[in-house]
């Protein structure tokens, strides 16, 4: 958790201001999110796809790191909110001349932004953008470092709720590059306050943090271990782009060992789901033949995710009726 993210993401009324972390968010605020995302679902087959909500607000993308998937259901969630969006490729722009990220914030929020949208491989560049910015403007953090993905750790707890019933008794596993993950620190923090009866993490020891333990989980090397009954396995990609030194001896071992594969997956619950955050590394992470198959909910996750972003954006933004269609 980022120094001060609590105080950061509230207004002095104990309102929802910014969404940059799940670490300290009291269980009734994502039960909330969740039931609010769950009004949003019905959009995507309705003839007319937006409600006013966000109607004369804009919303500005802005990506320090890449992101296809994350960028394009942000930008659908806001334009279906009514928002008008803006999407910049800050790698890009100012930044590379020199510019800070500040005064680059400060410029676009001088043409009166209401959100920011904020993805970049530096932890904290959200909280720190937040803690600069005017009383009415919202930043929602879409990945930053190692810190924290908490749109993405929303979007799996709606789809666990959806696919479970809900989340008393549930055994968690999540597999692979721990270490680098920030969706799995915001997974974890999600899955204990909304009450899993244990979280798992499974992967070489390379690839776990030392200091994992201390957030409630139980380790396993052992996939088959790991595994063993789980409600719920939850595939992570290999960030060998951050990776510093060999910490895995070859693709082919990887994948022999932590690999999700059928013959794996025997031994999870007869009716576990599979998950993944995307992008997939198939051969690597997941077999093709689990990524496609009956108990993989991946592709629901990104439809889901429109939902729940919506649902957050809405949230902040102090409208959060999903009922109100436009005419």
């Amino acid at each position: 958790m980022m120094p001060s993210d609590s105080a950061v993401q509230f207004d002095s009324s104990g309102r929802l201001r910014h969404f940059l972390t799940i670490n300290g968010l009291p269980r009734e605020t994502l039960t909330g999110i969740l039931d609010t995302a769950e009004s949003f679902m019905s959009f995507g087959q309705r003839e007319i796809r937006k409600v006013p909500l966000l109607r004369g607000r804009t919303v500005v993308n802005l990506f320090f790191e890449a992101s296809t998937r994350t960028r394009t259901t942000f930008e659908i969630a806001a334009k279906r909110l009514s928002a008008d969006v803006i999407n910049l490729n800050a790698a890009r722009m100012s930044t590379s001349k020199g510019e800070t990220i500040l005064d680059t914030v400060r410029t676009l929020e001088a043409m009166h932004t209401d959100m920011f949208v904020v993805r970049d491989s530096a932890s904290g560049a959200a909280h720190l953008i937040a803690s600069h910015l005017p009383s009415h403007v919202r930043v929602i953090n879409a990945g930053d470092g190692r810190h924290a993905h908490p749109t993405q750790a929303m979007l799996d707890m709606f789809t666990i709720r959806r696919e479970k019933g809900g989340f008393d008794g549930l055994c968690v596993a999540i597999v692979g590059d721990v270490l680098h993950s920030r969706v799995a620190r915001s997974q974890i923090h999600a899955l204990s306050t909304l009450g899993v009866a244990e979280v798992r993490v499974i992967g070489p020891r390379t690839l776990i943090p030392t200091e994992i333990e201390s957030m409630g989980v139980k380790v396993f090397a052992d996939m088959a271990e790991g595994l063993s009954g789980a409600d719920v396995v939850m595939m992570l990609r290999l960030q060998r782009e951050r990776m510093e030194g060999q910490l895995v001896p070859s693709e082919q071992e990887y994948f022999s060992r932590y690999g999700l594969t059928e013959e794996k997956l025997r031994h999870a619950a007869s009716d576990a789901i599979v998950m993944h955050p995307g992008p997939i590394n198939r051969g690597l992470e997941i077999a093709s033949s689990v990524a496609d198959g009956e108990r993989s909910v991946i592709l629901s996750q990104v439809t889901n995710g429109i939902a729940v972003r919506m649902s957050i954006m809405a949230t902040l933004m102090g409208g959060a009726d999903g009922g109100e269609e436009t005419g």
